[in-house]
């Protein structure tokens, strides 16, 4: 009778930990941070935070109009500061966003902010430096779309 309990005590062991080991060793997919929709997320940039950012552009890449929504969790109002490109061919932009608020570039309603000299073909990235507050700021791709699908067709400038 021993041989048999320790027998299905080993088979038991075996089985839990053959179908459970696996996520042990493999990172949670739940815990990873991704940007769910065309643009890009910044978080680090400051106290403000930057949602669903992109830029949509003509299909010669000549200028784009810069969508996102920015939210300021804060009981303060800041400025958040949008350096597009190298730095050479687009001026930055600043947007005032006041507290407990979110603002929202393109929305519907709301316009988008017109980046002239953009000289990126849609389908590419561009560089962007987001800051905002006291904060050193954040450097990321920011994608350059063009209007082909139905919901940003009107907002190709």
């Amino acid at each position: 009778m021993k041989p048999r309990l320790i027998a299905s005590i080993a088979v038991g062991t075996a089985l839990v930990l053959g179908t459970t080991g696996c996520s042990m060793i493999s990172p949670q997919a739940t815990t990873i941070e991704y940007s769910a929709a065309e643009g890009v997320n910044v978080y680090n940039s400051g106290p403000l935070d930057v949602r669903n950012a992109f830029i949509v552009a003509t299909e010669d890449g000549a200028e784009g109009n810069f969508v996102a929504a920015i939210v300021n969790p804060t009981d303060e109002s800041h400025t958040l500061r949008i350096e597009l490109g190298d730095g050479s061919g687009t001026d930055p932009i600043t947007i005032r966003v006041a507290a407990r608020t979110t603002v929202s570039l393109g929305a519907e309603g709301e316009d988008p902010i017109l980046v002239e000299n953009l000289d990126t073909l849609p389908g590419s990235d561009i560089p962007g430096y987001f800051q905002s507050g006291d904060g050193e700021g954040t450097l990321i791709s920011v994608p350059v779309l063009d209007g082909e699908l139905n919901y940003l067709a009107p907002l190709v400038p």
